[in-house]
């Protein structure tokens, strides 16, 4: 996995196992199918293209999201946003008469070319200028406000709808579809994306408006002046803008490639985080880190790509503005001698009209890139949203008779993913009205296929599926099935007229496909094997089942007698009447505060609770135990009387009172009656699977023991947690931007050469504003010249510009680079010690609702993105600005304190200080927003997550409508921030009119009292204004540093402790051993964090070296939480645990797992090849060739892979889709074996897997365990069959130990072990 080019995310569909427990037998293949199979792995050996990015028509279609109220913000702050930029061009007029006034009135008498001022012309002339000045200010804060409020509220608005848009668009994509793409993808286009595009269509917008009316009105004063002056001052504009059409192209490229390898972390990210304690038990974290930061690596060179062309943006526009300078003096200089121009007044405007209009360039930057990407970002949601959406209207109601027998008339199936594999070949199935069917078979045989075709997830017989089958109908059964010539494309629905009316699956004499697909499912009841439960209360959870339906909008008092009434028939009263917040409590993401057995009764009354007309069972008793299965078995007996049901089972005993078992096998029917007709033949398939699941009993009369009511067997506890708030994270430390961003960059001192190219260029760049001050004061001082002299020494001043432009261009070039370059190694780093960091915390920290996948795959996303931005040209350009404050501050003094004085307490504090607050205002803004999108991501991946349940239960307008209840909430709370936020904003644009007006007036005073003269007026007045600039610049990038502080400091907290550090330098590390570890609890008691009830209460047990170990019992009884505690993703409240002759607790927890290896419920497997996810446990060192084959050959899975054309190599997909459940547990077995453990630990190892699958498994668990030195075995079942010829069987209930013994000694006690095993006999 870790030497990959790419993380792919689809994957090349497998050909199927031999066995029964596989899709279908193969073994041969027929010439033509293996060049196909060669063919196609050169296809996915090749790197994935990448999608281009979005135009700007996908900007034009982001603002078409907008309502009236949406257009009608957007037209006013269009307008508003065109009189802000106006603004500055009127101000210039006033400026450059201002300019005149200076000049004339310190001009000699000799000077013919410009006659000298009165004292008091020269004193009415300020006074009105300066008026005037004070007047354009408030009219830009108005107009300012006005547009940035207007489009924030726009913005914002569009921004909801479109990811509202998004979910609802991915709730109508096939399942296929949703299957192929990852949560923290879906997570990161909810946040990162959706977050690019509102940036973009909101105050950037503004901005870019504002900008563009800047430059159009500057151009505007400047020609009506002197059109040749314009034109020879604008000669630097082309170099600017061929510059900019080059690079931006690049660097949109790059940045997209780079965001989409991005995209493939957050995907791993997420899988990892989603299976923790796999990765956690196998030690994997330090493999699976190194996978993570090696894409990070390959979008690195993409960031490193942009580094030269983000100099090229930068240098090329300060080039051309200094270049203006030099151009306009020199050629205005001989214009205002030969007499075409009427005096300084008119090159100064022409020079500062053309100056800004070159400085908008840049200033457009920014809103052009934000602009760009989110035109970029939208392609991914819009690639969703353009998906074609197949029609599923049709019959419903009356014109449907749903309460007719349900046919599969020749239905022939496969996958979209894998169109050369038939699952079902023309299955011809009758499920009878108003009875129970069962159907029973080996994995991959097409059980739960049936489901999907049922479920109208996946469509029979379509065009694509035609065209497989045509060419597989002579083809015999006993080879592989392939598609001959080219692969067909398979569309996710099917029209009614591409399928042979002969054919397909009827309702009574209505295809399946003609019936409206909604309407259908609300007639549907479906409990799944996984049952997938939201986070949210148990009373909601139950009342999603209403959905669609028309009891979904009855009060509340109405629903809740309803979800009570299903769920004392689905038996889940019990537990939740004893919780302290009853049918309030909270669920926990994917219901994981409350037990498996207690998820799937919840699961079931949500089924009922709708009174469906076919109820659909697959799996819903896998997760459960003995007398739970048994009471939920009766409650399904009771509600699916009268009622067509449809059961699939692995667990046998579940199904023995079914109407008709139906046995599948090869997509084919291979035996049908019921459990006594079936037993008769004794050679055949079903007899077989009963065989192999039957638990022996003895010699003993079977008596019929009931066991409700005993308080003894009643040991389903529940989880009694309540609904406790998350707790915070009790690590975080809010620091101030210095002590946290600071921090990291000081860590990265090593980078020292980087560093120093980026003060280089930003001492370059900061020092150009106080140079800037004087040149300009002395090129208008030549003004107030005789002819000669003023020819001559303007002359020499522009050259003094030219000199400054050319070394300005080096700086900013430099600084560019080199701060572009900082930025993507930083924050790559960091994103990586993130995601290290993350993997250390112990389990309970993953336990918090704040903490689900989704969200800390956001976070890593998002955090390291905020560092990224601030990190780049904004730093860089963030030092130039407290440089020019600096070095300004010093030129002024030194040609006046007073004035100075005047500019730098009274002109500086106003600016500072509106900065200031905009920084509070946006702090409090940014956290909300940080809240708020961190839920709504965790809600849509979630939402997504559960794709299947969502849609069985009609539930994508309940979904969507919570989603957009989630976003106008935030909507209504960001507008009133806004309201106050952007009067600073606002202020912060308009504040400089004033400055200017204040300098331009006190200035006049001091000149006409002779304290100064042009050149020390000029040079401060332009200093000060240049320093005031710079630090509104500074303050500009306010959000960016609270972005960055937020993330810094969640970045600095998630770092292991000094205390956490310590206390594993002091623990003991424990060998690795070769020899089996006994196991010892010592009055063990346990409680969740989070929860009020003890879990373990006194548990005192023994397994002495090599033993075979079992825990039984209850949902809740705490056996899964013994193995978590065994692995240390817990420690015991108080108690001892001994493994091995230590105290566990007292034991370095690293060294201790490699002794351990751990088969979960849910084979949690990664994408990459079978030899990388084997060997994911041990040390790259020891995962051999011979060690994976060995261990692979231990779990009996390595002919299955041998058999494949790419053997080891092959390429399984992300969560292992491309294998079947009783591939994936044995590969999760192969790599628990590769460890060589001392102690291996099964949870519910089997309790998926169909008879054949789990007989092959449980084969290779004894096998392992037979070998003289294997290791101590743990298991935890509910299945008692796999576990009976365990040496000691631990019952467990209430929290304790109940019984204990070998089978045969427990069967002797009659005791509750004896009544577990009733329940689940099978041949009586």
């Amino acid at each position: 996995m870790a030497n990959k080019d790419e993380w792919r995310l689809s994957v090349r569909p497998l050909p199927n196992e031999e066995h029964g427990d596989e899709m279908s037998d193969s073994e041969s293949k027929n010439e033509k199918a293996e060049e196909m199979k060669q063919a196609e792995k050169k296809k996915n050996a090749e790197e994935k293209p990448i999608a281009p990015p979005g135009g700007m028509g996908n900007f034009n279609r982001v603002l078409a999201f907008g309502d009236g109220l949406d257009k009608l913000m957007m037209a006013i702050c269009f307008f508003s946003a065109i009189g802000a930029g106006i603004a500055m061009p009127l101000m210039f007029l006033v400026f450059g008469k201002l300019v005149g006034s200076f000049t004339g009135f310190f001009t000699p008498n000799t000077n013919a070319l410009h006659p000298p001022l009165t004292r008091e012309g020269f004193q009415r002339q300020v006074n009105k200028s300066t008026m005037y000045m004070v007047y354009l200010g408030i009219a830009r804060f108005a107009l300012s406000y006005i547009s940035m409020f207007s489009i924030r509220i726009s913005g914002l608005r569009i921004s909801a709808r479109l990811r509202l848009a998004y979910l609802r668009a991915l709730f109508k994509q096939p399942v296929t579809v949703i299957d192929e793409t990852s949560p923290g993808t879906i997570a990161a286009r909810l946040t990162t994306n959706s977050n690019s595009i509102e940036a973009g269509i909101s105050q950037q917008f503004s901005l870019a408006v504002q900008a563009i009316a800047f430059t159009l009105g500057l151009y505007i004063v400047a020609f009506i002046k002197s059109p040749i002056l314009t034109l020879v001052a604008s000669g630097t504009i082309p170099i600017v803008l061929i510059t900019y059409m080059f690079a931006l192209p690049f660097i949109n490229k790059n940045y997209y490639t780079a965001e989409a390898i991005k995209d493939q972390a957050s995907s791993l990210a997420f899988e990892v985080f989603e299976s923790v304690r796999i990765v956690v038990a196998f030690g994997a974290r330090g493999r699976l880190g190194k996978t993570h930061e090696e894409i990070l690596k390959r979008a690195m060179v993409y960031d490193h790509n942009n580094g030269p062309l983000y100099g090229l943006l930068l240098a090329p526009m300060f080039l051309a503005v200094y270049g203006t300078f030099a151009l306009a003096f020199w050629f205005g200089i001989r214009q205002y001698t030969r007499g075409h121009i009427t005096g300084v007044g008119t090159i100064i405007v022409v020079l500062f009209s053309v100056l800004w209009a070159v400085m908008c360039i840049g200033r457009l930057y920014s809103p052009i890139l934000a602009i760009t990407k989110a035109a970029a970002s939208a392609t991914e949601i819009f690639a969703v949203l353009d998906a074609e959406v197949p029609d599923v209207s049709g019959l419903k109601d009356l014109e449907v008779p749903v309460t007719s027998d349900i046919v599969f008339k020749d239905v022939t199936f496969a996958y979209p993913s894998r169109p050369e594999t038939t699952i079902l070949n023309k299955l011809c199935v009758r499920f009878e009205a108003g009875k129970t069917t069962a159907i029973v078979g080996p994995s991959g045989s097409g059980k739960s296929t049936v489901v999907g075709l049922l479920e109208r997830w996946y469509y029979p017989a379509g065009t694509a599926a035609a065209q497989a089958t045509s060419t597989t109908d002579n083809i015999d059964e006993s080879q592989e099935i392939w598609v001959k010539g080219e692969k067909a494309s398979f569309t996710h629905a099917t029209t009614t007229e591409s399928i042979d009316p002969t054919s397909g699956i009827f309702v009574g004499d209505v295809n399946l496909n003609q019936i409206d697909e909604k309407w259908w499912r609300i007639n549907v009841g479906l409990v799944q094997q996984e049952p997938f439960l939201f986070n949210d209360t148990i009373f909601n959870n139950v009342a999603n089942g209403l959905a669609g339906t028309h009891w979904e909008n009855e009060t509340k008092e109405n629903k809740l007698e309803m979800v009570k009434a299903a769920c004392k028939e689905a038996y889940a009263d019990e537990f939740i009447s004893r919780l302290p917040l009853g049918y309030e409590t909270m669920a926990g993401k994917s219901g994981m505060k409350i037990s498996g057995g207690q998820r799937q009764r919840i699961a079931i009354a949500r089924a009922i609770i709708k009174q469906p007309a076919l109820l659909i069972l697959d799996e819903a008793t896998s997760a459960i135990d003995v007398r739970t299965e048994k009471i939920v078995q009766k409650a399904l007996d009771r509600v699916s009387h009268g009622r067509t049901t449809i059961t699939i089972a692995h667990r046998l005993s579940t199904i023995r009172k079914a109407d008709k078992i139906i046995v599948v096998r090869g997509g084919q029917l291979v035996e049908e009656g019921t459990h006594e007709e079936l037993l008769q033949n004794y050679e055949g398939v079903y007899s077989g699977f009963v065989r192999a699941q039957a638990v022996e009993m003895g010699e003993e009369n079977f008596e019929d023991i009931s066991i409700e009511g005993q308080d003894a067997v009643d040991i389903d506890i529940a989880t009694k947690e309540g609904s406790v708030a998350s707790k915070p994270d009790e690590e975080f430390v809010d620091r101030p931007f210095l002590s946290s961003f600071g921090l990291l960059l000081y860590e990265q001192r090593a980078r020292w050469l980087l560093y120093t190219l980026t003060m280089i260029g930003a001492i370059g760049g900061g020092s150009t504003y106080p140079v800037q001050a004087y040149l300009f004061a002395k090129a208008v001082e030549v003004f107030t010249f005789a002819k000669a002299d003023l020819i001559h020494r303007g002359n020499f001043w522009a050259l003094m510009f030219a000199i400054q432009a050319v070394a300005v261009g080096i700086a900013y070039l430099v600084l560019g680079w080199a701060s572009s370059l900082v930025s993507s190694t930083v924050s790559t780093y960091y994103r990586q010690e993130y995601f290290n960091n993350t993997l250390q915390k112990r389990i309970a920290y993953f336990d918090r609702e704040t903490n689900s996948p989704g969200t800390i795959t956001s976070r890593l996303s998002t955090d390291s993105a905020q560092l990224q931005q601030l990190l780049g040209t904004e730093m860089g350009m963030a030092i130039v600005a407290i440089l020019s404050i600096i070095g300004s501050i010093i030129i002024t003094f030194i040609f006046g304190w007073k004035l100075s004085l005047v500019g730098v307490l009274a002109i500086m504090p106003i600016v500072i200080i509106a900065g200031y607050y905009r920084v509070h205002l946006e702090q409090s803004f940014e956290k909300m927003n940080a809240v708020v999108f961190a839920t709504s991501s965790q809600f849509g991946a979630e939402a997504i997550s559960g794709f299947r349940t969502v849609t069985s239960l009609t539930m994508e307008d309940t979904i969507t409508t919570r989603f957009d209840d989630l976003l106008t909430a935030h909507v209504k709370k960001a507008i009133a921030h806004a309201k106050y936020s952007t009067v600073v904003f606002a202020f912060s644009d308009s504040a400089d009119f004033l400055c200017q007006a204040l300098v331009f007036w006190y200035g006049s005073k001091l000149m006409l009292n002779g304290e100064y003269d042009l050149v020390h007026f000029f040079v401060i007045y332009m200093a000060v204004i240049q320093s005031s600039l710079g630090a509104g610049m500074w303050f500009s990038f306010a959000p960016n540093i609270v972005e960055a502080t937020a993330a810094a400091n969640r970045i600095i907290s998630i770092r292991p402790t000094n205390k956490e550090k310590s206390q594993v330098q002091t623990l003991k590390s424990v060998p690795h051993g070769s020899e089996a570890a006994g196991v010892e609890f010592r009055d063990v008691h346990f409680s969740y964090e989070e929860r009020e009830v003890s879990v373990l209460s006194g548990v005192n047990l023994k397994i002495l070296p090599g033993q075979f170990a079992a825990f039984v019992g209850a949902s809740g009884s705490g056996k899964s939480t013994m193995i978590s505690l065994l692995e240390r993703f817990y420690d015991p409240t108080s108690g001892q645990i001994i493994v091995g002759g230590d105290n566990i607790c007292q034991v370095d927890p690293e060294s201790y797992r490699k002794n351990l290896s751990l088969v979960a419920q849910e084979s949690s497997l990664y994408e990459g090849t079978i030899k990388e996810n084997v060997s994911l446990s041990v040390v790259q060192s020891l995962a051999t060739d011979e060690a994976v084959e060995a261990a692979c050959k231990s779990a009996q899975i390595h002919e299955f892979i041998t058999s494949l054309p790419d053997g080891y190599a092959t390429m399984i997909g992300s969560r292992g889709v491309a294998l079947s459940g009783g591939q994936r547990q044995r590969l999760s077995l192969a790599r628990a074996l590769l460890r060589r453990p001392q102690l291996l630990l099964l949870d519910e190892a089997t309790s998926n897997l169909d008879s054949e699958s789990e007989k092959l498994v449980q084969q290779a668990i004894e096998r392992a365990a037979g070998g003289e030195g294997g290791p101590t075995i743990i298991s935890v079942a509910h299945r008692l069959a796999t576990i009976q010829n365990a040496d000691v069987i631990f019952v467990m209930g209430s929290g304790r130990v109940l019984e204990s013994g070998s089978h045969a000694q427990l069967l002797g006690k009659r005791g509750v072990y004896y009544q577990m095993c009733q329940a689940q006999a099978l041949d009586r």
